[in-house]
């Protein structure tokens, strides 16, 4: 599918097709796909919640508003931003630093400057959670595409409650959890409403310089 024709025929639907399912298949594709997006430092500080039994689904509906498509889609997804994803010892951090060194991006030697890097850049309260959510929200839209790319529709969630979700699924206190992401196909008994507005060029720009 054409880049334009991915964002122009992508939509948050609401209704999902209660009789399709998603695959094991269809799933890791989409989000090996959504890997390839960009982050801060390569950190990747995201991860994954993959909810699917109906029994966890109804759980996860009682912290989110009871949104029907949350029990309605086949697969929600628990989209999680790690606070710790910059420091030394994260094994993600860890790994990454490994792939910088063996692909010829820095040199052994050059360690604490990719560390106290990280730590300058993403260390703190403020500036952790920041770093978390805004290195997730990119992939969670990455999911979206990903989603959409190989015939699935999405929704995402920002309508739950943060803190009862971590605790209904026993999340630890490093992560924050920017959204929920309904997985499925859209049913099409349903009408699907025309795209609402989208704030024009004119309006996006405050100025040139």
């Amino acid at each position: 599918m054409e880049f334009r024709q991915l964002l122009e025929t992508r939509r948050s639907v609401n209704h999902f097709d209660p009789n399709k399912s998603v695959s094991d298949e269809e799933l890791k594709k989409m989000i090996e796909l959504a890997t390839l997006i960009p982050s801060s430092f390569n950190l990747q500080p995201w991860n994954l919640i993959i909810v699917r039994s109906p029994a966890d689904k109804a759980r996860l509906r009682k912290r989110a508003w009871d949104q029907f498509k949350v029990t309605q889609a086949p697969v929600v997804l628990i989209v999680l931003a790690d606070r710790n994803g910059y420091k030394e010892g994260h094994s993600t951090v860890e790994q990454v630093w490994a792939s910088w060194v063996k692909n010829g991006y820095q040199k052994d030697e050059q360690r604490d400057w990719f560390l106290d890097g990280a730590k300058s850049l993403y260390g703190g309260d403020v500036k952790s959670l920041a770093f978390a959510v805004k290195n997730a929200a990119f992939f969670g839209l990455a999911l979206m595409l990903a989603a959409k790319e190989i015939g699935l529709d999405t929704h995402p969630m920002d309508g739950f409650d943060h803190d009862g979700v971590v605790e209904e699924f026993a999340i630890p206190d490093n992560f924050f959890v920017p959204m929920l992401i309904a997985v499925g196909h859209f049913d099409e008994e349903k009408t699907l409403l025309p795209r609402n507005w989208r704030k024009p060029y004119e309006e996006i720009v405050l100025a040139t310089y």
